[in-house]
């Protein structure tokens, strides 16, 4: 297919034309809150197309200036480059009242608004568009969505990659090529409000150093304390809480902020059960001591058994690992329950295994007989829940990967009954899109590719319990893999993706290992939760660098308000090991009807091998229940 180079200039679609600031950024490392920013370049564009202002920079970073190799400034070339704080002023009033735009917008905006909170100053953002995120709504067919994949793609002119002015000028001819193949499928725009956000949200916050002991169990009557065991404390103490916690620590103990059925002991000088705390430990049989006891047996702690560090195999890139009997690796996750009272909350107790399929064989190619829909990309319009969700799981049965929006890279639709009144429809009929009625995929014939755009490598289709290993990334710089969570737009309910980075116990370590919308990083910044756009957020592990206590991470949704799953309809997961990189793996779930919370995957740890898995599990409760059920101390 070929692509008419886009002109800066050239206006943009109707109802695409907004006033732009797009951004490039060059850092000394990928953690905004530690490392700098060591170059910028800003270009502004108005609404008619026309280029109004542009502004490059080096700056001195007053710190190393990191992987040099990657961008090429040295110390010595910064040295004389004003600091951030000089030129902010000026940066910030081309931002001002304008859209900004970046490549992985999420990154370049954390940056700034840590550069502007050292320079006292606020970032005028409110709103951001991520080009990632309309390129992966949009799905041109291209090996993956790095900004040069793209540029050769749309055939825009790349001189200098990692330059911050070359790198924005070439966004700006992606922007205008996106936008124009936007408008053609007829797509919202991913924008993200930016709420004002203050200096205090970015002051570092210190770890907890995980505890590098399992838990032993509880503590016994007359018996020592042993490393590893989980210690929570509550009510007043002689000694300052953080000076009580921090012998404990010292001693190999894991201190908690909540009890489950997990704690080994509680500490407290109350008498009775006079806090949420002591009422679990008294439901759960915990053990219960004072302060006084607790600070003799601190005195002899027995040695404790370490967390086992595996080490990091590689899993072939190229075929993902056939998916796993249930037998073999169930599905562990809380009991749904309903949101407790707060005078007997108490966390799930029991657990459920979810089915996994027997392992297969690799799928053949696309028009066999087998897998007919292999290769293919299927929407579904219409119908009732359950029937739609029928079809999208017969599609998945067939080869093919359910698709849960238009996008370029849909090759078929099926009509369900109500269907020909979706909005959509006139756009699938000017694109002249094969459509299908619901017989086709009792038997279906897949309708000839001549013409289509062809990916250089399909993702993996995972049905609902499905298993993958996850390879190394072949780029050893990029480091984190991304689970990317999306849905068809919604105008009545938002829904949050969450992760929840679980020990042995299948429970959290401390309250910074649940990721959310309020906590969107854990403080030493191998997990975070990256907003994409209103219909889609991702998280990001650095899998290598997590500790040896965590075991696996859940990662789940959560609808705020009253709508259901079965309302929102089917939820997308894909994986990718890089933020531009092409999924790995896909999966398309949507068993819900009632549920407003739903585990959508894990990925766990198997002897050195991290792997995903599909879940799909709902529950009729809220966020807060399953947030306690992982051990997570929420307030009443």
């Amino acid at each position: 297919m070929s692509f008419v180079s886009p002109s800066l200039n050239a206006p943009a679609p109707s109802g695409y034309a907004h006033d732009w600031a797009l951004v490039d950024v060059e850092t000394s490392g990928l953690v905004p809150r530690r490392d700098r920013v060591l170059s910028i370049a800003v270009i502004t564009i108005g609404p008619e197309g026309e280029q109004t202002g542009e502004f490059s920079t080096l700056l001195n970073p007053g710190c190393e200036p990191g992987p040099v190799g990657v961008h090429g400034l040295t110390a010595e070339r910064l040295q004389d480059a004003p600091t951030f704080d000089q030129v902010a002023g000026r940066i910030g009033a081309m931002l001002q009242d304008r859209i900004l735009v970046a490549h992985n917008a999420q990154f370049d905006y954390d940056f700034l608004a840590y550069e502007f909170a050292r320079a006292r100053m606020w970032l005028p953002v409110s709103q951001r568009l991520c080009t990632l995120a309309l390129s992966r709504q949009v799905d041109p067919p291209t090996e993956d969505m790095k900004l040069g994949t793209l540029a050769a793609h749309y055939g825009i002119p790349q001189q200098r990659a990692h330059d911050a002015l070359d790198d924005t000028r070439v966004l700006a001819g992606i922007l205008r090529a996106s936008l124009r193949e936007a408008a053609r499928l007829d797509l919202p725009l991913p924008l993200v409000a930016c709420p004002p956000r203050a200096e205090s949200r970015f002051t570092p916050k210190p770890p907890k150093t995980p505890c590098p002991y399992r838990n032993p169990g509880r503590l016994t009557a007359g018996g020592p304390l042993q490393q590893g065991m989980k210690v929570a404390i509550t009510g007043e103490t002689v000694l300052a809480r953080a000076e009580l916690a921090g012998r404990a620590v010292a001693t190999g103990l894991n201190v908690m902020t909540s009890v489950s059925r997990h704690t080994s002991l509680l500490v407290t000088n109350e008498k009775a059960a006079e806090s949420l705390k002591a009422r679990r430990a008294l439901a759960e049989g915990v053990p219960v001591i004072d302060e006084r006891t607790f600070l003799r047996l601190l005195a002899d702690v027995r040695p404790g058994t370490t967390h086992e560090a595996p080490g990091i195999s590689v899993a072939p890139a190229a075929e993902p690992a056939a998916e796993q009997t249930a037998s073999a690796d169930p599905v562990t996750v809380p009991t749904p329950v309903e949101v407790p009272a707060p005078e007997t909350a108490a966390p799930p107790t029991a657990s459920l295994h979810v089915s996994v399929p027997a392992p297969r064989t690799p799928e053949p190619a696309a028009g066999t007989s087998d897998k007919p829909l292999a290769g293919r990309r299927v929407l579904v319009l219409g119908g009732i829940h359950a029937d739609a969700a029928a079809a999208r799981s017969r599609v998945v049965e067939l080869g093919g990967s359910a698709a849960i929006n238009l996008s370029a890279g849909v090759t078929d639709v099926v009509l369900l009954p109500g269907g020909e009144s979706d909005r959509r429809m006139k756009r699938i009929t000017a694109l002249e899109l094969p459509v299908h009625d619901p017989r086709w995929l009792t038997s279906p014939t897949a309708t000839d590719r001549k013409g289509m755009a062809l990916r250089p490598q399909e993702p993996h289709v995972m049905p609902r319990g499905g298993v993958i290993d996850l390879p190394v990334p072949h780029d050893r710089t990029q480091r984190e893999w991304y689970l990317t969570v999306g849905w068809a737009p919604q105008s009545d309910c938002e829904i949050d993706v969450v992760a929840f980075l679980l020990d042995d116990d299948e429970q959290v370590t401390s309250d910074q290992d649940f990721i959310f919308y309020g906590a969107p990083e854990n403080p030493a910044g191998t997990a975070r939760l990256l907003t994409g756009g209103p219909a889609e957020q991702t998280i990001a592990l650095d899998l290598t660098s997590l500790p040896p206590a965590t075991r696996k991470i859940v990662v789940a949704a959560a609808i705020d308000g009253t709508a259901t799953f079965g309302t929102v309809g089917a939820i997308q997961i894909g994986t990718a090991p890089g933020s531009s990189a092409a999924p790995l793996a896909r999966a398309t779930l949507d068993a819900a009807t009632t549920e407003r919370t739903m585990l959508l995957a894990e990925i766990y740890r198997r002897g050195p091998v991290w792997r995903l898995r599909a879940v799909g599990q709902g529950y009729d409760h809220g966020l807060d229940a399953l947030a306690r059920g992982y051990g997570v101390d929420i307030a009443d």
